[in-house]
C-alpha cells in the first residue's frame, strides 16, 4: 500500500507543477506517472531527483536502451517492483524485446548468486582484476 496518496496536478504545489510540466514536455506525455505524483509531496526532492535522472539518462557513451536495461537490472536486484515495471516498459519502447529482458533477468539472477557467494567467502581480489 502506498505511504502517501499520489498528488494530481491540481493538488500539487507550484514547484511540483513546474517539475510535472517539465516531465510531460521532456517525455512527451499527457500526465506524469504515480512515482512522480508521490514524490511531489516533497517538491525539493522531486526537483532534485528529476534533474539527476535527466542528467544520468541523457545521451552519452551508453545508448538509451542500454541505460534502461541497466535500470531494470538494478531495480530487480533492489527488489523495486515499480521501477522494474516502469523501466521495462521504457526499455521496450526503446527496442528491447522478450528475449533481451529474459536474458537480462538470467544475468541479474546469476550475478546476485555469485555476488552473495563472493561476499560470503570474501576471497582476495586477483591481481589481474584490480584497477591499474
Amino acid at each position: 500500500m502506498a505511504i502517501v496518496k499520489p498528488l494530481n496536478y491540481d493538488e500539487a504545489s507550484p514547484r511540483a507543477k513546474a517539475v510535472f510540466d517539465d516531465i510531460k514536455v521532456t517525455r512527451g506525455l499527457p500526465d506524469v506517472n504515480n512515482f512522480w505524483k508521490s514524490v511531489a509531496h516533497d517538491p525539493a526532492t522531486l526537483e532534485r531527483i528529476w534533474a539527476n535522472l535527466k542528467t544520468v539518462m541523457a545521451p552519452g557513451a551508453l545508448d538509451a536502451r542500454t541505460k534502461e536495461l541497466i535500470y531494470v537490472a538494478v531495480s530487480i536486484a533492489n527488489g523495486c517492483e515499480y521501477c522494474v515495471a516502469s523501466h521495462s516498459a521504457a526499455a521496450r519502447a526503446k527496442g528491447a524485446d522478450d528475449a533481451m529482458l529474459a536474458e537480462l533477468v538470467a544475468v541479474v539472477g546469476m550475478a546476485c548468486q555469485t555476488n552473495a557467494l563472493a561476499q560470503a567467502y570474501r576471497p582476495a581480489v586477483d591481481p589481474q582484476f584490480q584497477a591499474k
